[in-house]
């Protein structure tokens, strides 16, 4: 969704922005912090998913969502959904300060992430046991291939893949344009392609 604002006299142009749907809910939490709960019931879970794709670590996962919406809670006078600059959405905004969490603790605590037994479980229940552990398996190598890109192109995929994201909102959230998360998301599936096709090779 979008509206068009108009531009100051200096300026007439119209500027088209992205309408935010959470705008009320937003005002309704700067008068009265008391009131930013439904902004938070309605992104906790998304904003968990994202930290537990990036961490695999339940813990790490709630600590960092919390985090968030503490962030989030304090910062709320300077966020801003119209004109230029820095504005965006209410849900791009949230998932840059998610991004920022992440990368602050993925820097404060270097480790392989582990593949929580949720991710595994996720894989379709079959009758066949060999298959499903071949799609176990299938599983594991695609993550640890995810794993391997760099953090930008990683979150990328997990945005748009996990969060189901456009690509203008991949943007917002990663600081690039459209068309640079477009080429962005192309080149890691690439290279998650052939990281898996080697793989494939050395069997």
């Amino acid at each position: 969704m979008f509206e068009r604002v108009r531009g100051d006299a200096a300026a007439p142009e119209e500027v088209v922005v992205a309408f935010d749907a959470d705008r009320p809910a937003v005002e309704a939490a700067r008068r009265d912090p008391s009131r930013f709960e439904p902004l938070y019931r309605k992104y906790v879970a998304q904003i968990y998913s994202f930290a537990l794709s990036e961490t695999r670590d339940h813990h790490a996962a709630e600590d960092l969502t919390e985090q968030v919406f503490l962030r989030a809670l304090q910062a709320l006078p300077r966020f801003d959904d119209r004109g230029e600059g820095d504005a965006s959405t209410f849900r791009t905004w949230l998932f840059r300060i998610a991004r920022n969490a992440i990368a602050n603790e993925r820097r404060r605590q270097r480790r392989h992430p582990q593949m929580p037994l949720e991710l595994a479980a996720a894989v379709r229940a079959t009758d066949d046991p060999a298959a499903a552990t071949v799609a176990r398996d299938e599983a594991q190598r695609a993550w640890d291939a995810i794993d391997k890109l760099p953090d930008e192109r990683r979150r990328a995929l997990l945005l748009r893949f996990v969060e189901e994201m456009s690509a203008r909102e991949i943007g917002e959230v990663l600081g690039r344009s459209e068309g640079a998360v477009r080429v962005l998301i192309h080149r890691s599936l690439r290279a998650v392609a052939a990281e898996l096709a080697e793989h494939g090779q050395q069997r």
